[in-house]
């Protein structure tokens, strides 16, 4: 038998990204945008929010996790992937960023962050939330 432990600190993911669950009654309402896609909408909140320890140019993001493409976030990082197109319920992102997770190890950017980033707005929320559920372009 061979056991196994993980020990999270702040900011690191969950053992598996599919152990967050999305409560989408607690969300922000989407942005009422059409059309969202990652270049022209979501990665400037990102750039601003998790460019710090997820982007391209980190040599080692914090749980693997890089937020400077389209195709790095849907990879996800070493637990997974972190968004499915369409899919708010299977997206432990969304709920990472919107701080509603039950554990707060999970939030994003984490509560007291060394780097003061501060958590994204419920406006940006939305806007995230409107592109996972547009199918995450």
């Amino acid at each position: 038998m061979i056991a196994t432990g993980l020990v999270l600190g702040a900011g690191a993911f969950a053992l598996h990204a599919g152990d967050i669950k999305v409560d989408v009654s607690k969300l922000p309402p989407a942005a009422g945008k059409q059309g969202v896609t990652f270049d022209a909408d979501i990665k400037p909140i990102f750039e601003k929010g998790c460019f710090k320890c997820h982007g391209p140019e980190v040599e080692k993001p914090k749980g693997k996790f890089r937020a400077g493409t389209r195709e790095t976030v849907l990879k996800g990082g070493e637990n997974g992937p972190n968004v499915v197109p369409g899919d708010l319920a299977k997206s432990p992102l969304i709920a990472q960023i919107a701080q509603i997770t039950s554990d707060e190890d999970d939030y994003m950017p984490p509560k007291g962050n060394k780097a003061k980033i501060p958590p994204l707005t419920k406006d940006q929320v939305g806007l995230v939330r409107a592109w996972i559920e547009q199918g995450a372009k």
